[in-house]
């Protein structure tokens, strides 16, 4: 069997997350989404739960992190060319988030941050197919000599 990935993440406002995710490309999965979260799909093994914040406190004893002045995690998603990256990073402005840094374009990886409209961070990267297999050290290496 193989597994599965849920991240969470607390939301002001469950519509407005939804819509910015499903902008994304991310679709909605019916069976886990009611009047307190939404279930967003990326591929078969990763989901995004986006929770109204009173009911993400359900699940912890912890103090919830306000996204807008702390972070506390970032998930990045891969995606097969830089071109991908832009488009998903475009449309992910034109729904309502931000993008708190420029792009970071290291030659080998290519990636832009967006905050969500809560603040919460989601990145989109591409990376070279050489430096997945060779590492990014003996990527570069061998792009220097060539």
């Amino acid at each position: 069997m193989s597994t599965n990935i849920f991240v969470s993440y607390a939301t002001a406002d469950l519509a407005r997350s939804t819509a910015f995710y499903t902008a994304l490309g991310a679709t909605i999965n019916p069976l886990f989404t009611d009047d307190n979260a939404t279930c967003l799909v990326w591929d078969d093994n990763i989901y995004l739960m986006v929770l109204k914040r009173e009911f993400f406190a359900t699940f912890t004893d912890k103090q919830i992190a306000d996204p807008a002045t702390s972070a506390q995690v970032q998930i990045a998603f891969s995606r097969d060319s830089r071109e991908e990256v832009d488009a998903v990073a475009e449309a992910g402005l034109a729904a309502g988030g931000s993008e708190p840094r420029p792009a970071q374009d290291l030659g080998f990886m290519y990636s832009r941050d967006l905050e969500d409209p809560d603040g919460n961070i989601v990145a989109f990267l591409w990376m070279a197919p050489e430096a997945v297999e060779q590492g990014p050290a003996e990527y570069s290496a061998a792009q220097a000599q060539a």
